[in-house]
């Protein structure tokens, strides 16, 4: 009973804030009534008629939100993951190799530096404008944070450690698996979370240049036809979004790592 009376109120401390802050929000644009500034009632409403008319089966998702919302976390998760793996790959083999990452810094200190939105035109002249041009952005943009987490994990595994795999004969895959891999994975981790939240962004960046489908797409028509709830809507979505794609993953890192902090515990 005492931990299930800690959930509750360790919920209600969390909740409490959004709470208040959508009351404030409902009290000040109802009284200030300006056209840009909608009600919360207001766009929940606008969310419900243009998303959520579908049969409970579908979790109540229309046709319009299973089309844009499926093309949109489709080009998003795909480009995270492969920037996932490329980062990971890249950055270990990086975080091992003293020579090489001296060599190649400068070119990685560059690259990070360059603002994604800014290679857009670029993109759209190599792969012209659809999902390869999208996948592009994301994939560039996002890589970074996985790619420097991963060289600075790799480059942190304990000098003891691997000179006792060494003696007692371990080969090199071996000592990537159980010593390297396991050494760097927090910092993988916080490279792969900070990662999930630019391709969010991203992905509404790419959808805002010749899509046809999408949540940024949307959001673009909204703005253009000058459908403020709409437009609302869309940026509430992606805020949502990104609130329960945080928390899923913080989940699942917990999980993955739940022996680093127990290890942690007992040092």
């Amino acid at each position: 009973m005492r931990k299930l009376g800690s959930r509750i109120v360790g919920v209600l401390a969390v909740m409490w804030l959004p709470v208040v802050a959508v009351y404030a929000w409902q009290k000040v644009t109802a009284a200030a009534q300006k056209p840009f500034f909608p009600e919360p009632l207001v766009i929940w409403e606008r969310m419900k008629t243009s998303w959520f008319t579908g049969p409970a089966d579908h979790l109540f998702l229309n046709e319009v939100a299973i089309e844009h919302w499926s093309a949109s976390l489709g080009r998003m998760f795909t480009g995270w993951a492969v920037a996932g793996v490329l980062g990971v790959v890249l950055g270990v083999a990086l975080g091992r190799s003293r020579l090489v990452f001296d060599f190649l810094d400068p070119l990685l200190q560059f690259g990070r530096a360059m603002p994604p939105p800014a290679l857009v035109p670029f993109f759209i002249s190599v792969f012209k404008i659809g999902t390869q041009m999208q996948l592009a952005t994301i994939i560039f943009g996002v890589i970074w944070p996985v790619l420097l987490n991963s060289i600075d994990g790799a480059r942190s595994a304990d000098r003891v450690k691997l000179d006792t795999a060494r003696v007692f004969g371990m080969s090199r895959w071996m000592r990537l698996r159980y010593v390297i891999l396991p050494a760097a994975a927090p910092k993988i981790f916080a490279g792969l979370r900070l990662s999930l939240s630019l391709s969010l962004i991203l992905m509404v960046l790419s959808e805002l240049v010749g899509s046809t489908d999408g949540i940024g797409y949307q959001l673009l028509t909204a703005q253009r036809e000058f459908d403020v709830p709409q437009m609302w809507a869309s940026i509430v979505l992606l805020g949502a979004l990104g609130v329960l794609l945080n928390a899923v993953f913080v989940l699942i890192e917990r999980r993955m790592l739940a022996w680093h902090r127990g290890s942690q515990g007992h040092a």
